[in-house]
Protein backbone atom coordinates (compact mmCIF):
# COMPACT_ATOMS: atom_id res chain seq x y z
CA UNK A 1 0.00 0.00 0.00
CA UNK A 2 1.48 3.53 -0.47
CA UNK A 3 2.51 5.72 2.17
CA UNK A 4 2.59 9.11 2.53
CA UNK A 5 5.74 10.47 4.09
CA UNK A 6 6.43 13.58 5.62
CA UNK A 7 7.92 15.64 3.23
CA UNK A 8 4.51 15.09 0.92
CA UNK A 9 1.80 16.00 3.28
CA UNK A 10 0.08 19.01 3.85
CA UNK A 11 0.53 21.26 6.75
CA UNK A 12 -2.51 20.36 9.43
CA UNK A 13 -4.69 23.13 9.13
CA UNK A 14 -4.65 22.98 5.10
CA UNK A 15 -5.62 19.15 5.43
CA UNK A 16 -8.66 19.46 7.76
CA UNK A 17 -9.72 22.47 6.26
CA UNK A 18 -11.14 19.57 3.37
CA UNK A 19 -13.51 18.49 6.18
CA UNK A 20 -15.48 21.50 5.57
CA UNK A 21 -17.64 20.12 2.75
CA UNK A 22 -19.04 17.58 4.99
CA UNK A 23 -19.07 19.61 8.42
CA UNK A 24 -20.88 22.55 5.85
CA UNK A 25 -24.33 20.91 6.26
CA UNK A 26 -23.91 21.10 10.32
CA UNK A 27 -22.22 24.61 10.77
CA UNK A 28 -24.74 26.23 12.24
CA UNK A 29 -25.29 23.63 15.18
CA UNK A 30 -20.97 23.75 15.32
CA UNK A 31 -21.25 27.34 15.18
CA UNK A 32 -23.80 27.93 18.08
CA UNK A 33 -21.98 25.16 20.39
CA UNK A 34 -18.59 27.36 19.79
CA UNK A 35 -20.79 30.48 20.73
CA UNK A 36 -22.26 28.77 23.79
CA UNK A 37 -18.80 27.14 24.99
CA UNK A 38 -17.14 30.79 24.68
CA UNK A 39 -19.45 32.19 26.75
CA UNK A 40 -19.54 29.55 29.44
CA UNK A 41 -15.67 29.88 29.76
CA UNK A 42 -16.25 34.03 29.83
CA UNK A 43 -18.36 33.24 33.03
CA UNK A 44 -15.33 31.80 34.49
CA UNK A 45 -13.41 35.21 34.10
CA UNK A 46 -16.12 36.80 35.75
CA UNK A 47 -16.05 34.89 39.18
CA UNK A 48 -12.10 36.78 39.82
CA UNK A 49 -14.25 40.38 39.23
CA UNK A 50 -16.96 39.02 42.20
CA UNK A 51 -14.10 37.55 44.22
CA UNK A 52 -12.03 41.20 43.81
CA UNK A 53 -15.60 43.16 45.07
CA UNK A 54 -15.75 40.70 47.69
CA UNK A 55 -12.26 41.06 49.27
CA UNK A 56 -12.24 44.61 48.88
CA UNK A 57 -15.58 45.40 49.79
CA UNK A 58 -17.81 42.90 51.96
CA UNK A 59 -14.80 41.18 53.41
CA UNK A 60 -12.91 44.39 54.36
CA UNK A 61 -15.62 46.05 55.78
CA UNK A 62 -17.19 43.20 57.89
CA UNK A 63 -20.55 43.16 55.77
CA UNK A 64 -21.68 39.43 56.55
CA UNK A 65 -24.60 39.95 54.17
CA UNK A 66 -21.95 41.33 51.43
CA UNK A 67 -20.22 37.91 51.85
CA UNK A 68 -23.16 35.48 51.55
CA UNK A 69 -24.32 37.83 48.25
CA UNK A 70 -20.84 37.31 46.80
CA UNK A 71 -21.12 33.38 47.79
CA UNK A 72 -24.22 33.36 45.94
CA UNK A 73 -23.05 35.46 42.77
CA UNK A 74 -19.72 32.84 42.40
CA UNK A 75 -23.05 29.37 43.00
CA UNK A 76 -24.75 30.97 40.42
CA UNK A 77 -21.80 31.45 37.99
CA UNK A 78 -20.61 28.34 38.20
CA UNK A 79 -24.13 26.78 37.53
CA UNK A 80 -24.81 28.79 34.47
CA UNK A 81 -20.88 27.76 33.10
CA UNK A 82 -21.61 23.81 34.16
CA UNK A 83 -25.28 24.38 31.88
CA UNK A 84 -23.89 26.07 28.80
CA UNK A 85 -20.98 23.49 29.12
CA UNK A 86 -23.61 20.58 28.94
CA UNK A 87 -25.98 22.28 26.34
CA UNK A 88 -23.01 22.47 24.45
CA UNK A 89 -21.97 18.68 24.50
CA UNK A 90 -26.28 18.56 23.58
CA UNK A 91 -26.18 20.38 20.19
CA UNK A 92 -22.87 18.99 18.98
CA UNK A 93 -23.23 14.79 19.43
CA UNK A 94 -26.24 14.35 16.72
CA UNK A 95 -25.04 16.98 14.01
CA UNK A 96 -21.32 15.26 14.36
CA UNK A 97 -23.15 11.61 14.11
CA UNK A 98 -24.29 12.79 11.26
CA UNK A 99 -20.97 13.75 9.87
CA UNK A 100 -19.48 10.92 10.49
CA UNK A 101 -22.23 8.78 8.51
CA UNK A 102 -21.90 10.42 5.79
CA UNK A 103 -18.01 9.84 5.34
CA UNK A 104 -18.35 6.64 6.14
CA UNK A 105 -20.55 6.75 3.22
CA UNK A 106 -18.82 8.53 0.77
CA UNK A 107 -15.98 6.07 1.78
CA UNK A 108 -17.96 3.11 0.77
CA UNK A 109 -18.90 4.46 -1.97
CA UNK A 110 -15.84 5.46 -3.58
CA UNK A 111 -14.47 1.88 -2.58
CA UNK A 112 -17.23 0.25 -4.65
CA UNK A 113 -16.28 3.03 -7.50
CA UNK A 114 -12.76 2.76 -7.60
CA UNK A 115 -10.69 -0.20 -9.93
CA UNK A 116 -9.90 -3.74 -9.14
CA UNK A 117 -5.97 -1.94 -9.61
CA UNK A 118 -6.23 0.10 -6.42
CA UNK A 119 -7.91 -3.32 -4.47
CA UNK A 120 -5.28 -5.54 -5.71
CA UNK A 121 -2.48 -2.98 -4.28
CA UNK A 122 -4.25 -1.77 -0.90
CA UNK A 123 -4.11 -4.61 1.92
CA UNK A 124 -8.08 -4.45 3.21
CA UNK A 125 -7.28 -3.79 6.68
CA UNK A 126 -5.79 -0.55 5.96
CA UNK A 127 -9.02 0.26 4.19
CA UNK A 128 -10.60 -0.88 7.24
CA UNK A 129 -9.28 1.20 9.92
CA UNK A 130 -9.77 3.99 7.53
CA UNK A 131 -13.37 3.28 7.55
CA UNK A 132 -13.32 2.89 11.49
CA UNK A 133 -10.76 4.12 13.90
CA UNK A 134 -9.75 7.33 10.93
CA UNK A 135 -13.24 8.55 11.69
CA UNK A 136 -13.91 8.10 15.18
CA UNK A 137 -10.67 10.47 15.61
CA UNK A 138 -11.87 13.13 13.27
CA UNK A 139 -15.17 12.73 15.09
CA UNK A 140 -13.75 13.41 17.99
CA UNK A 141 -11.83 16.29 16.73
CA UNK A 142 -14.48 17.85 15.82
CA UNK A 143 -16.63 17.37 18.66
CA UNK A 144 -13.27 18.80 21.56
CA UNK A 145 -10.35 19.99 19.83
CA UNK A 146 -12.14 21.95 17.02
CA UNK A 147 -14.15 23.78 19.00
CA UNK A 148 -11.50 24.07 22.21
CA UNK A 149 -8.72 25.56 20.02
CA UNK A 150 -11.51 28.44 18.96
CA UNK A 151 -12.64 28.68 22.66
CA UNK A 152 -9.18 28.36 24.59
CA UNK A 153 -7.65 30.81 22.24
CA UNK A 154 -10.52 33.58 23.11
CA UNK A 155 -10.30 32.73 26.75
CA UNK A 156 -7.14 32.94 27.13
CA UNK A 157 -7.27 36.28 24.89
CA UNK A 158 -9.82 37.78 26.97
CA UNK A 159 -8.32 36.95 30.46
CA UNK A 160 -4.72 38.80 29.67
CA UNK A 161 -6.63 41.89 28.73
CA UNK A 162 -7.97 41.23 32.13
CA UNK A 163 -5.55 40.76 34.16
CA UNK A 164 -3.30 43.63 32.23
CA UNK A 165 -5.53 46.00 33.06
CA UNK A 166 -6.03 45.25 36.14
CA UNK A 167 -2.24 45.40 36.71
CA UNK A 168 0.06 46.48 33.72
CA UNK A 169 2.90 45.25 35.56
CA UNK A 170 1.97 41.74 36.78
CA UNK A 171 0.32 41.23 33.49
CA UNK A 172 3.43 41.36 31.69
CA UNK A 173 5.00 38.90 33.76
CA UNK A 174 2.35 36.84 33.03
CA UNK A 175 3.20 37.41 29.28
CA UNK A 176 6.95 35.97 29.87
CA UNK A 177 6.30 32.09 28.90
CA UNK A 178 4.55 32.85 25.18
CA UNK A 179 7.79 32.84 23.11
CA UNK A 180 9.04 30.19 24.53
CA UNK A 181 5.39 28.00 24.39
CA UNK A 182 5.50 29.12 20.69
CA UNK A 183 8.61 27.67 19.84
CA UNK A 184 8.27 24.23 21.89
CA UNK A 185 4.99 23.87 20.24
CA UNK A 186 6.14 24.59 16.53
CA UNK A 187 8.91 21.63 17.42
CA UNK A 188 6.32 19.38 18.78
CA UNK A 189 3.21 19.81 16.17
CA UNK A 190 6.22 18.10 13.39
CA UNK A 191 7.37 15.46 15.57
CA UNK A 192 4.48 14.47 16.62
CA UNK A 193 2.60 14.50 12.93
CA UNK A 194 5.10 12.16 11.91
CA UNK A 195 4.64 9.70 15.00
CA UNK A 196 1.05 9.99 14.50
CA UNK A 197 1.19 9.33 10.95
CA UNK A 198 3.41 5.95 11.70
CA UNK A 199 0.95 5.01 14.65
CA UNK A 200 -2.15 5.08 12.04
CA UNK A 201 -0.28 3.14 9.70
CA UNK A 202 0.70 0.57 11.79
CA UNK A 203 -2.78 0.21 13.24
CA UNK A 204 -3.69 -0.73 10.16
CA UNK A 205 -1.27 -3.53 9.55
CA UNK A 206 -2.56 -5.01 12.56
CA UNK A 207 -6.35 -4.86 11.41
CA UNK A 208 -4.83 -6.71 8.28
CA UNK A 209 -2.94 -9.56 9.97
CA UNK A 210 -5.80 -10.08 12.08
CA UNK A 211 -8.43 -9.86 9.44
CA UNK A 212 -6.29 -12.50 6.71
CA UNK A 213 -5.43 -14.95 10.10
CA UNK A 214 -9.66 -14.92 10.81
CA UNK A 215 -10.18 -15.73 6.81
CA UNK A 216 -7.23 -17.87 6.91
CA UNK A 217 -7.61 -20.08 10.09
CA UNK A 218 -8.00 -23.26 8.19
CA UNK A 219 -5.01 -22.83 6.49
CA UNK A 220 -3.73 -21.50 9.79
CA UNK A 221 -4.81 -24.72 11.64
CA UNK A 222 -4.10 -27.05 9.23
CA UNK A 223 -0.54 -26.51 9.10
CA UNK A 224 0.16 -25.42 12.60
CA UNK A 225 1.13 -22.13 11.80
CA UNK A 226 -0.45 -20.40 15.02
CA UNK A 227 2.65 -19.45 17.10
CA UNK A 228 4.67 -18.09 13.47
CA UNK A 229 1.43 -15.59 13.39
CA UNK A 230 1.48 -15.05 16.86
CA UNK A 231 4.37 -14.01 16.27
CA UNK A 232 3.97 -12.00 13.56
CA UNK A 233 1.27 -10.21 15.55
CA UNK A 234 4.11 -9.48 18.53
CA UNK A 235 5.94 -7.84 16.41
CA UNK A 236 3.61 -5.63 14.75
CA UNK A 237 1.69 -4.87 17.93
CA UNK A 238 5.34 -4.14 19.63
CA UNK A 239 6.47 -1.68 17.05
CA UNK A 240 2.76 -0.25 17.30
CA UNK A 241 3.65 0.17 21.29
CA UNK A 242 6.70 1.49 20.31
CA UNK A 243 5.40 4.31 18.47
CA UNK A 244 2.48 5.07 21.13
CA UNK A 245 5.13 4.97 23.43
CA UNK A 246 7.16 7.59 21.47
CA UNK A 247 3.55 9.87 21.06
CA UNK A 248 3.36 9.80 24.69
CA UNK A 249 7.16 11.16 25.40
CA UNK A 250 6.56 13.64 23.19
CA UNK A 251 2.90 14.80 24.68
CA UNK A 252 4.72 14.44 28.35
CA UNK A 253 7.70 16.65 27.13
CA UNK A 254 5.60 19.22 25.66
CA UNK A 255 3.04 19.38 28.69
CA UNK A 256 5.93 19.63 31.26
CA UNK A 257 6.83 22.82 29.44
CA UNK A 258 3.50 24.19 28.89
CA UNK A 259 2.74 23.99 32.25
CA UNK A 260 6.03 24.78 33.77
CA UNK A 261 6.47 27.71 32.29
CA UNK A 262 2.81 29.65 33.77
CA UNK A 263 2.94 27.93 36.99
CA UNK A 264 6.41 29.85 37.65
CA UNK A 265 5.05 33.02 35.83
CA UNK A 266 1.92 32.78 38.38
CA UNK A 267 4.73 32.42 41.23
CA UNK A 268 6.36 35.08 40.38
CA UNK A 269 3.26 37.36 40.18
CA UNK A 270 2.65 35.83 43.58
CA UNK A 271 5.54 37.22 44.87
CA UNK A 272 5.50 40.62 43.80
CA UNK A 273 2.26 40.87 44.45
CA UNK A 274 2.14 40.25 47.83
CA UNK A 275 5.26 43.03 48.25
CA UNK A 276 3.20 45.81 46.84
CA UNK A 277 0.04 44.78 48.89
CA UNK A 278 2.49 44.86 51.96
CA UNK A 279 3.88 48.37 50.36
CA UNK A 280 0.04 49.63 49.99
CA UNK A 281 0.44 50.18 46.00
CA UNK A 282 -1.47 47.11 45.15
CA UNK A 283 -5.47 46.24 46.60
CA UNK A 284 -5.73 42.43 48.57
CA UNK A 285 -8.70 42.22 46.06
CA UNK A 286 -6.88 42.93 43.00
CA UNK A 287 -3.88 40.66 43.79
CA UNK A 288 -6.97 38.10 44.61
CA UNK A 289 -8.95 38.54 41.15
CA UNK A 290 -5.15 38.31 39.09
CA UNK A 291 -3.93 35.78 40.48
CA UNK A 292 -7.96 33.88 40.52
CA UNK A 293 -7.70 34.73 36.76
CA UNK A 294 -4.36 33.63 36.00
CA UNK A 295 -6.12 29.95 37.72
CA UNK A 296 -8.89 30.18 35.46
CA UNK A 297 -6.47 30.23 31.98
CA UNK A 298 -4.32 27.29 33.55
CA UNK A 299 -6.60 24.84 32.04
CA UNK A 300 -7.04 26.77 28.37
CA UNK A 301 -3.23 26.83 28.55
CA UNK A 302 -2.69 23.16 29.87
CA UNK A 303 -4.62 21.85 27.10
CA UNK A 304 -3.00 23.35 24.58
CA UNK A 305 -0.40 20.54 24.44
CA UNK A 306 -2.94 17.70 24.30
CA UNK A 307 -5.25 20.22 21.74
CA UNK A 308 -2.58 20.10 19.74
CA UNK A 309 -1.54 16.15 19.72
CA UNK A 310 -5.29 15.60 19.25
CA UNK A 311 -5.41 17.98 16.14
CA UNK A 312 -2.39 16.51 14.68
CA UNK A 313 -3.97 12.98 14.92
CA UNK A 314 -7.46 14.20 13.15
CA UNK A 315 -4.85 15.41 10.31
CA UNK A 316 -3.15 12.71 9.83
CA UNK A 317 -6.51 10.91 9.77
CA UNK A 318 -8.22 13.18 7.26
CA UNK A 319 -5.13 13.13 5.27
CA UNK A 320 -5.50 9.10 4.87
CA UNK A 321 -9.09 9.48 4.65
CA UNK A 322 -8.82 11.40 1.09
CA UNK A 323 -5.84 9.35 0.40
CA UNK A 324 -9.01 7.29 -0.82
CA UNK A 325 -11.30 9.13 -1.47
CA UNK A 326 -9.22 11.48 -3.75
CA UNK A 327 -8.26 8.19 -6.25
CA UNK A 328 -9.70 8.34 -9.48
CA UNK A 329 -12.84 5.93 -9.50
CA UNK A 330 -14.30 4.06 -12.66
CA UNK A 331 -15.41 6.79 -15.23
CA UNK A 332 -18.66 5.62 -16.95
CA UNK A 333 -17.26 6.00 -20.23
CA UNK A 334 -13.72 5.81 -20.51
CA UNK A 335 -13.31 6.63 -23.99
CA UNK A 336 -14.66 10.06 -24.63
CA UNK A 337 -16.46 11.36 -27.54
CA UNK A 338 -13.27 10.19 -30.15
CA UNK A 339 -14.70 6.78 -29.61
CA UNK A 340 -18.35 7.38 -30.11
CA UNK A 341 -18.07 6.24 -33.85
CA UNK A 342 -17.18 2.47 -33.15
CA UNK A 343 -20.43 2.11 -31.96
CA UNK A 344 -22.26 2.92 -35.36
CA UNK A 345 -20.88 -0.51 -36.39
CA UNK A 346 -23.60 -2.78 -37.48
CA UNK A 347 -24.28 -5.71 -35.21
CA UNK A 348 -24.69 -7.99 -38.70
CA UNK A 349 -20.87 -7.58 -39.05
CA UNK A 350 -19.79 -7.18 -36.03
CA UNK A 351 -22.19 -8.95 -33.44
CA UNK A 352 -20.99 -11.24 -30.52
CA UNK A 353 -17.80 -10.79 -28.59
CA UNK A 354 -14.83 -9.44 -30.50
CA UNK A 355 -11.19 -8.79 -29.25
CA UNK A 356 -8.93 -6.55 -31.91
CA UNK A 357 -5.58 -6.19 -30.81
CA UNK A 358 -5.82 -6.27 -27.46
CA UNK A 359 -2.62 -5.53 -25.40
CA UNK A 360 -2.66 -5.51 -21.62
CA UNK A 361 -0.28 -4.71 -19.06
CA UNK A 362 -1.08 -4.27 -15.04
CA UNK A 363 -0.75 -0.48 -14.08
CA UNK A 364 2.08 -0.80 -11.69
CA UNK A 365 4.13 -3.62 -13.49
CA UNK A 366 7.51 -2.91 -14.33
CA UNK A 367 8.97 -0.69 -17.65
CA UNK A 368 10.81 -3.58 -18.70
CA UNK A 369 8.50 -6.56 -17.93
CA UNK A 370 6.87 -8.18 -20.91
CA UNK A 371 2.79 -7.49 -21.50
CA UNK A 372 0.10 -10.43 -20.39
CA UNK A 373 -1.60 -10.14 -23.04
CA UNK A 374 -0.20 -8.64 -26.21
CA UNK A 375 -2.40 -8.34 -30.21
CA UNK A 376 -5.07 -10.83 -28.92
CA UNK A 377 -7.68 -11.07 -31.66
CA UNK A 378 -10.55 -13.33 -31.34
CA UNK A 379 -14.42 -13.06 -32.46
CA UNK A 380 -17.10 -15.31 -30.47
CA UNK A 381 -20.14 -15.16 -32.52
CA UNK A 382 -23.56 -14.07 -31.90
CA UNK A 383 -25.02 -17.20 -29.32
CA UNK A 384 -21.13 -19.16 -29.73
CA UNK A 385 -19.85 -20.61 -26.48
CA UNK A 386 -16.07 -20.48 -27.11
CA UNK A 387 -13.63 -22.01 -24.87
CA UNK A 388 -10.11 -20.57 -23.78
CA UNK A 389 -7.82 -23.00 -22.45
CA UNK A 390 -3.79 -22.14 -21.84
CA UNK A 391 -1.55 -22.95 -19.35
CA UNK A 392 -1.18 -21.58 -15.93
CA UNK A 393 -0.62 -18.25 -15.92
CA UNK A 394 -1.30 -17.36 -19.53
CA UNK A 395 -3.42 -15.00 -19.30
CA UNK A 396 -7.06 -16.39 -19.43
CA UNK A 397 -8.27 -15.02 -16.20
CA UNK A 398 -6.98 -11.51 -16.57
CA UNK A 399 -8.58 -11.57 -20.70
CA UNK A 400 -12.27 -13.07 -18.84
CA UNK A 401 -11.69 -9.62 -16.51
CA UNK A 402 -11.26 -7.34 -19.54
CA UNK A 403 -14.99 -7.84 -20.93
CA UNK A 404 -16.56 -6.30 -17.69
CA UNK A 405 -14.05 -3.68 -17.52
CA UNK A 406 -12.36 -4.74 -14.39
CA UNK A 407 -9.36 -4.05 -16.08
CA UNK A 408 -9.49 -1.39 -18.39
CA UNK A 409 -6.89 -2.44 -21.92
CA UNK A 410 -3.97 -1.03 -22.56
CA UNK A 411 -4.15 -0.85 -26.28
CA UNK A 412 -6.73 -2.29 -28.40
CA UNK A 413 -10.87 -2.02 -27.68
CA UNK A 414 -13.45 -5.05 -27.17
CA UNK A 415 -16.88 -4.55 -28.71
CA UNK A 416 -20.13 -6.22 -27.71
CA UNK A 417 -22.52 -6.36 -30.67
CA UNK A 418 -19.87 -4.10 -32.92
CA UNK A 419 -20.55 -1.27 -29.29
CA UNK A 420 -16.93 -0.46 -27.89
CA UNK A 421 -17.20 -1.07 -24.37
CA UNK A 422 -15.75 2.17 -23.09
CA UNK A 423 -18.29 4.01 -24.92
CA UNK A 424 -21.10 1.98 -22.70
CA UNK A 425 -21.61 3.02 -19.43
CA UNK A 426 -20.18 0.45 -16.95
CA UNK A 427 -23.80 -0.07 -15.42
CA UNK A 428 -25.02 -0.92 -18.38
CA UNK A 429 -22.05 -3.12 -19.55
CA UNK A 430 -22.47 -5.03 -16.37
CA UNK A 431 -25.77 -5.51 -17.13
CA UNK A 432 -25.12 -7.21 -20.06
CA UNK A 433 -22.34 -9.27 -19.16
CA UNK A 434 -22.46 -12.01 -16.11
CA UNK A 435 -19.04 -13.47 -14.86
CA UNK A 436 -18.47 -16.38 -12.83
CA UNK A 437 -15.16 -16.55 -11.17
CA UNK A 438 -13.42 -20.03 -10.13
CA UNK A 439 -12.57 -18.80 -6.72
CA UNK A 440 -16.21 -17.78 -6.03
CA UNK A 441 -16.99 -15.05 -3.43
CA UNK A 442 -20.06 -15.09 -1.28
CA UNK A 443 -21.28 -12.55 1.22
CA UNK A 444 -23.08 -13.03 4.65
CA UNK A 445 -26.70 -12.92 3.39
CA UNK A 446 -28.98 -15.66 2.75
CA UNK A 447 -28.60 -17.90 -0.46
CA UNK A 448 -31.32 -16.14 -2.04
CA UNK A 449 -29.72 -13.15 -1.64
CA UNK A 450 -26.50 -14.27 -2.93
CA UNK A 451 -27.71 -15.78 -6.17
CA UNK A 452 -30.01 -12.78 -7.01
CA UNK A 453 -27.04 -10.33 -6.31
CA UNK A 454 -27.08 -11.62 -10.21
CA UNK A 455 -30.03 -10.14 -11.70
CA UNK A 456 -31.04 -6.59 -12.49
CA UNK A 457 -34.52 -5.12 -11.65
CA UNK A 458 -37.32 -7.54 -9.48
CA UNK A 459 -36.31 -10.83 -10.17
CA UNK A 460 -39.40 -13.34 -8.76
CA UNK A 461 -38.86 -17.01 -6.88
CA UNK A 462 -39.01 -18.72 -10.24
CA UNK A 463 -35.63 -16.91 -11.85
CA UNK A 464 -34.09 -17.92 -8.36
CA UNK A 465 -35.43 -21.69 -9.16
CA UNK A 466 -34.48 -21.58 -12.56
CA UNK A 467 -30.60 -20.37 -11.73
CA UNK A 468 -30.26 -23.07 -8.91
CA UNK A 469 -31.33 -26.16 -11.31
CA UNK A 470 -28.76 -25.08 -13.81
CA UNK A 471 -26.22 -24.79 -11.49
CA UNK A 472 -27.85 -28.23 -9.35
CA UNK A 473 -27.56 -26.01 -6.85
CA UNK A 474 -30.70 -27.84 -5.16
CA UNK A 475 -29.09 -28.99 -2.40
CA UNK A 476 -29.93 -25.29 -0.46
CA UNK A 477 -33.56 -26.64 -0.47
CA UNK A 478 -31.82 -29.00 2.29
CA UNK A 479 -30.49 -26.30 4.62
CA UNK A 480 -31.81 -25.41 7.97
CA UNK A 481 -34.21 -22.61 6.13
CA UNK A 482 -33.74 -23.47 2.71
CA UNK A 483 -32.79 -20.29 0.21
CA UNK A 484 -33.37 -18.10 3.70
CA UNK A 485 -29.96 -19.39 5.07
CA UNK A 486 -27.16 -17.09 6.57
CA UNK A 487 -24.26 -18.63 4.25
CA UNK A 488 -22.13 -17.04 6.87
CA UNK A 489 -18.92 -15.11 6.07
CA UNK A 490 -17.23 -16.05 2.44
CA UNK A 491 -19.82 -18.79 2.64
CA UNK A 492 -17.50 -20.65 4.23
CA UNK A 493 -20.01 -23.02 6.13
CA UNK A 494 -20.11 -24.65 2.57
CA UNK A 495 -17.80 -26.80 0.24
CA UNK A 496 -15.99 -25.37 -2.31
CA UNK A 497 -18.48 -27.43 -4.78
CA UNK A 498 -21.88 -25.96 -3.28
CA UNK A 499 -20.11 -22.50 -3.51
CA UNK A 500 -19.18 -22.33 -6.70
CA UNK A 501 -22.64 -23.99 -7.99
CA UNK A 502 -24.00 -21.03 -6.28
CA UNK A 503 -21.83 -18.48 -8.06
CA UNK A 504 -22.86 -20.26 -11.33
CA UNK A 505 -26.35 -19.55 -10.22
CA UNK A 506 -25.66 -16.13 -10.16
CA UNK A 507 -24.12 -15.80 -13.04
CA UNK A 508 -27.11 -16.98 -15.10
CA UNK A 509 -29.99 -15.61 -12.83
CA UNK A 510 -30.31 -12.56 -14.86
CA UNK A 511 -30.23 -14.60 -18.52
CA UNK A 512 -27.27 -12.15 -19.60
CA UNK A 513 -26.61 -11.75 -23.05
CA UNK A 514 -23.03 -12.49 -22.53
CA UNK A 515 -21.45 -14.53 -20.17
CA UNK A 516 -18.12 -14.75 -18.99
CA UNK A 517 -16.82 -18.51 -17.19
CA UNK A 518 -13.69 -18.81 -15.49
CA UNK A 519 -13.43 -21.94 -14.87
CA UNK A 520 -16.80 -22.50 -13.31
CA UNK A 521 -17.10 -26.11 -12.35
CA UNK A 522 -13.33 -26.78 -11.01
CA UNK A 523 -14.64 -28.10 -7.80
CA UNK A 524 -17.50 -30.21 -8.83
CA UNK A 525 -17.08 -34.02 -8.56
CA UNK A 526 -18.21 -35.83 -12.08
CA UNK A 527 -21.26 -36.67 -11.15
CA UNK A 528 -22.24 -33.47 -10.61
CA UNK A 529 -20.69 -31.48 -13.33
CA UNK A 530 -21.94 -33.88 -15.77
CA UNK A 531 -25.72 -33.02 -14.71
CA UNK A 532 -24.95 -29.10 -14.71
CA UNK A 533 -23.31 -29.40 -17.88
CA UNK A 534 -26.40 -30.57 -18.75
CA UNK A 535 -28.38 -28.15 -17.73
CA UNK A 536 -25.73 -25.65 -18.82
CA UNK A 537 -26.25 -26.27 -22.49
CA UNK A 538 -29.50 -25.16 -22.20
CA UNK A 539 -28.25 -21.74 -21.23
CA UNK A 540 -25.63 -21.54 -23.37
CA UNK A 541 -27.99 -21.71 -26.52
CA UNK A 542 -29.56 -18.48 -25.52
CA UNK A 543 -26.54 -16.68 -25.18
CA UNK A 544 -22.91 -15.55 -26.39
CA UNK A 545 -20.41 -17.01 -23.87
CA UNK A 546 -16.71 -17.14 -23.04
CA UNK A 547 -15.38 -20.15 -20.98
CA UNK A 548 -12.16 -21.12 -19.37
CA UNK A 549 -11.52 -24.06 -19.08
CA UNK A 550 -8.61 -26.82 -18.09
CA UNK A 551 -10.61 -30.80 -18.63
CA UNK A 552 -11.82 -31.63 -21.88
CA UNK A 553 -15.68 -32.03 -20.39
CA UNK A 554 -15.88 -28.70 -19.50
CA UNK A 555 -14.41 -27.90 -23.31
CA UNK A 556 -16.71 -29.73 -25.26
CA UNK A 557 -19.28 -27.47 -23.39
CA UNK A 558 -18.24 -25.31 -26.19
CA UNK A 559 -18.95 -25.05 -29.58
CA UNK A 560 -15.15 -23.42 -30.65
CA UNK A 561 -12.03 -23.86 -28.64
CA UNK A 562 -9.41 -20.99 -28.43
CA UNK A 563 -5.84 -21.75 -27.24
CA UNK A 564 -4.15 -18.51 -25.45
CA UNK A 565 -0.15 -19.02 -25.72
CA UNK A 566 2.43 -16.25 -25.13
CA UNK A 567 -0.44 -13.61 -24.56
CA UNK A 568 -1.61 -14.42 -28.12
CA UNK A 569 -4.73 -16.59 -29.33
CA UNK A 570 -2.33 -19.18 -31.07
CA UNK A 571 -5.48 -21.16 -32.68
CA UNK A 572 -8.57 -21.18 -33.04
CA UNK A 573 -10.72 -24.36 -33.87
CA UNK A 574 -12.97 -27.66 -33.01
CA UNK A 575 -11.64 -29.10 -30.04
CA UNK A 576 -11.26 -32.41 -32.28
CA UNK A 577 -9.60 -30.39 -35.09
CA UNK A 578 -7.26 -29.05 -32.48
CA UNK A 579 -6.36 -32.23 -30.65
CA UNK A 580 -5.16 -33.23 -34.22
CA UNK A 581 -3.60 -30.19 -35.79
CA UNK A 582 -2.25 -28.47 -32.22
CA UNK A 583 0.81 -30.33 -30.26
CA UNK A 584 0.46 -27.88 -27.52
CA UNK A 585 -3.32 -28.49 -27.28
CA UNK A 586 -3.26 -31.78 -27.61
CA UNK A 587 -0.69 -31.85 -24.83
CA UNK A 588 -2.67 -29.81 -22.41
CA UNK A 589 -6.15 -31.46 -23.07
CA UNK A 590 -4.07 -35.07 -22.66
CA UNK A 591 -2.50 -34.18 -19.02
CA UNK A 592 0.92 -35.59 -20.13
CA UNK A 593 4.39 -34.61 -19.33
CA UNK A 594 6.21 -32.54 -21.64
CA UNK A 595 8.69 -34.85 -23.24
CA UNK A 596 11.35 -32.45 -21.29
CA UNK A 597 9.50 -32.63 -17.43
CA UNK A 598 9.75 -36.20 -17.97
CA UNK A 599 13.64 -36.73 -18.42
CA UNK A 600 13.71 -34.67 -15.24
Amino acid sequence: MPRTTAAERSPAVQTLLRLWPFVRPVRARLGGAAVVAILASLISLVIPLVLKWLVDGPIADGDTAGVWLGALWVLLLGLAEALLFGLRRWMVARPLSGVEAGMREALYRRLQRLPIAFHDRWASGQLLSRATTDLMIIRMFLAFPLTFLLVNGVTILVGVIVMLVMDPALGLVVLVPVIPVIVVCSIFEKRFSEASRTAQDQVGDVTTLVEESVLGIRVIKGFGRHRSQAEAFRELTRRLRGTELRKARLLGAIMTVIVALPELAIAACLVLGTMRVADGTLSAGTLVAFLSTALALRWPVDSIGFLLAMSQEAATATARYFEVLDTEPESQAAAGPAAAPKAALTVKEHGGLRLEGVRFRFPDAPEDAPPVLDGVDLHVRPGESLALVGVTGSGKTTLTSLVPRLHEVTEGRITLDGVDITTMPREELRSRVAVAFEDPTLFSATVGENVLMGAAGRPGPEDLERALAVAQAQFVHALPQGVDTQVGEQGLSLSGGQRQRLALARAVVGRPDFLVLDDPLSALDVHTEAAVEAALREVLADTTALIVAHRPSTVLLADRVALLSGGRIAAVGDHHELLRTNAEYAWLMSGALKPEEARR
